[in-house]
């Protein structure tokens, strides 16, 4: 039996999904690739009676607040082979690292042509922070794609120490600013 609970954080609340004593999905609401079979509205996730999903919220809470910078969590993952090859990967990426796409790519045994599918099996993470998609980069070193928007890739590596990451935040910030000025404007 699915259990789905709603944790609020700083990037916005997240849904999580267990079955049985796995988590099986950490979603923030508004992501790209959010399952529309999930439907609300849900328990908060400290009164779950899922033992993992008090877990995964805990963890989640720690990581950050800069307190964890890995999760200890029972996964039970649903993709293809392919996208399950590339979630193990992601998982030997380090707190405070990242990694190209062309480079998972080639860590996968794969030619660097092979980016474009290794993206996609990335971007379908269904638990995204906890197996970090968010330190796979461009080849250019620049943020691009994260089904939970850039301004959310861009806080978490900036949580982990990346200088993309908070670069990423300063232009973010300087054109939320300059949004904001110019509707103020009109």
């Amino acid at each position: 039996m699915m259990e789905y609970a709603v944790m609020p954080s700083a990037l916005g609340d997240i849904v999580l999904r267990a079955e049985s004593d796995h988590l099986t999905g950490a979603f923030f609401h508004d992501q790209r690739h959010f399952p529309p079979s999930i439907k609300g509205p849900f328990i908060p996730a400290e009164q779950s009676p899922s033992d993992i999903i008090r877990q995964a919220c805990e963890q989640i809470e720690a990581y950050l607040a800069g307190e964890r910078q890995r999760f200890e969590l029972a996964l039970s993952l649903p993709g293809s082979p392919f996208q399950q090859r590339v979630w193990q990967r992601l998982e030997e990426i380090g707190f405070g690292e990242v990694m190209s796409y062309g480079a998972l790519a080639r860590a996968l045994g794969l030619s660097r042509g092979h980016a474009r599918a290794v993206g996609s099996a990335v971007g379908r993470n269904p638990v995204s922070m906890i197996v970090p998609c968010h330190r796979v980069v461009a080849g250019s070193g620049g943020l691009t794609g994260y089904a939970g928007g850039l301004a959310r890739k861009a806080h978490l590596l900036a949580l982990e120490g990346r200088p993309e990451g908070s670069a990423a935040l300063r232009q973010i910030e300087g054109e939320h600013h300059l949004t904001a000025g110019i509707e103020r404007l009109q």
